[in-house]
């Protein structure tokens, strides 16, 4: 993205969150292909038959993104993780429905020799996705930057290197933090199931 539209998009990303409904209308097509980039990666990691498609997707995140009373976005790197964020929720929440439905409203826990810490391109069932989000959920309480690592590298579908930009921290920084992150994630999945993205 060319550096004039890059400041044109931190620019309504500040006025939409300053509460101008009418910017939001100009922020969209700027920032739709990306959305909709970033929901076809939450999607190809879905298994066949799933009910919600990426532009269903991209929608029901940005209402939640730009609909937010206090999106308090600081900058477009944020915004984009508000973005992962809320596709990760959505996603989330679809995966416990059709775990409901399919297990008649019981749900059996995720055997950790099938669950797979792996880049949103490959599929995960609704089982890996639920029992990744709780572990997620627990790492995010002991440390949020670990949290936001996992988000954008397994929801998000996010390298190495976007994910440091990111998060304005070194490549080598998240590369350790994701070593970590894998052992403790095979250690609270209870199995040896994490393999290396590229």
């Amino acid at each position: 993205m060319s550096a004039p539209a890059e400041s044109e998009i931190t620019r309504l990303l500040r006025d939409v969150a300053a509460g101008d409904p009418k910017k939001a209308a100009e922020l969209l097509p700027l920032v739709y292909a990306e959305l909709r980039a970033l929901a076809r990666a939450h999607m190809a990691r879905e298994k066949p038959g799933r009910t919600l498609q990426a532009t269903e997707l991209v929608h029901e995140a940005w209402l939640r993104v730009v609909g937010a009373s206090d999106p308090g976005w600081n900058g477009r790197a944020h915004f984009f993780g508000a973005a992962a964020q809320a596709m990760r929720r959505i996603l989330v929440e679809q995966a416990r429905r059709r775990a409901r439905i399919k297990h008649g409203g019981g749900r059996e826990r995720a055997d950790p020799e099938e669950v797979e810490l792996v880049p949103a391109t490959e599929a995960a069932s609704p089982t890996d996705v639920i029992a990744v989000e709780e572990a997620l959920t627990r790492l995010e309480r002991e440390d949020e930057r670990k949290g936001r690592i996992v988000e954008l590298r397994y929801f998000a579908g996010l390298t190495v290197e976007e994910t440091a930009q990111a998060l304005g921290v070194s490549v080598g920084t998240i590369e350790r933090e994701w070593r970590f992150i894998r052992a403790w994630l095979r250690e609270e999945l209870g199995g040896q199931a994490s393999r290396d993205p590229d």
